[in-house]
């Protein structure tokens, strides 16, 4: 793997680690251009409630905001997990050249997993994909992400049902 390559996407490996840090879904993004970081992101959706604060329109509006422009021509954007529907969107419109990605989003993915937005030559503007970058710490990231959250979710369930024996059937006493 080329070495830059390799760097940016430990940059969006970073971001993607903030985000798992408070309690995001661990998916991180960042926008180069001529080998600089314009545009970092990581998910907050659950920390702002908003839909569209997913890593990739997170550092694609800060890539805009430094560049004064919409376009995003000639830069490249790196992420940790394959972008769903919205954000290759987004990526399309920016017009991006190259997108790097760590994991495939069997549920999501609309670059290879679902659909092919990027590629869809019946729009004005394709992108170079590169996939599997880091993959396997990408893939470790939300593994040990969604194990922990089901574990909390179980004992939340297991606490409640202790609390509230009487709406769950749970009190002890015999029915007969």
């Amino acid at each position: 793997m080329d070495k830059q390559v390799e760097f940016f996407m430990k940059e969006a490996l970073f971001e993607a680690r903030s985000a798992g840090q408070i309690d995001e879904v661990p998916i991180g993004a960042v926008v180069v251009k001529n080998g600089r970081i314009i545009g970092r992101g990581h998910n907050l959706r659950e920390h702002l409630q908003e839909v569209t604060m997913h890593a990739e329109m997170i550092a694609i509006t800060e890539a805009c905001q430094y560049l004064h422009s919409w376009r995003l021509e000639d830069c490249d954007l790196y992420v940790t997990l394959e972008p769903c529907m919205m954000c290759s969107g987004a990526i399309l419109n920016a017009r991006i050249k190259n997108l790097y990605y760590g994991a495939p989003d069997p549920k999501a993915g609309a670059v290879d997993s679902l659909y092919h937005l990027l590629g869809d030559s019946r729009l004005n503007h394709q992108v170079d994909v590169h996939a599997g970058i880091c993959a396997t710490e990408s893939s470790q990231l939300l593994r040990t992400f969604f194990r922990r959250v089901r574990r909390q979710r179980k004992a939340a369930r297991r606490r409640w049902r202790r609390q509230n024996p009487k709406l769950t059937g749970q009190t002890g006493e015999s029915s007969v």
